[in-house]
């Protein structure tokens, strides 16, 4: 296993262990992630939502968490990984099982530069959210809508965990 593949070990291993400090240590200062949900740019943000996240789940759904993670390939500046969680979404109290292909590139030095995860959202928005994610999950507005709400909820936690 080459030294960036155990950087993806070693960040999963924390993530499936909801320790947001560790996984937030994998990130370079000026890093970027992206998922359907999230588009980040710094370590500061992209540390907050992961600790935001896992404060979620800890406090709610513990026992409802899940995560397990495969595929995990690397080389010299690029890697990917395929991660499926189980949980409670924290808003509906509503089961998801989401299944993700992961992104990376790497600095010189093994840290997360780039971090990009894609999912299905309307599958996500359906099992979230229910009839509301099942009607309206597929159509774009709805999308960025869903954006709007989690920036707006980790600008909030930023406030309150500097």
């Amino acid at each position: 296993m080459n030294p960036n593949e155990h950087a993806l070990t070693r960040f999963y291993t924390a993530f499936a262990a909801l320790d947001a400090d560790t996984m937030a240590s994998c990130y370079a200062e000026e890093a970027t992630f992206d998922d359907p949900a999230f588009s980040l740019k710094g370590k500061r943000d992209i540390a907050g939502m992961w600790r935001m996240l896992c404060a979620a789940t800890l406090a709610k759904n513990r026992a409802d968490w899940r995560l397990e993670f495969s595929d995990v390939h690397a080389d010299d500046s690029s890697g990917q990984v395929h991660w499926e969680a189980h949980y409670r979404f924290s808003v509906s109290n509503r089961p998801v099982h989401n299944r993700v292909e992961a992104d990376f590139t790497f600095t010189p030095d093994g840290l997360i530069a780039s971090h990009t995860d894609r999912f299905d959202f309307w599958r996500w928005s359906r099992q979230a959210l229910g009839m509301g994610g099942w009607v309206l999950g597929w159509a774009p507005f709805f999308q960025k809508q869903v954006r709007v709400q989690t920036h707006a909820a980790l600008a909030h936690y930023l406030a309150k965990h500097p």
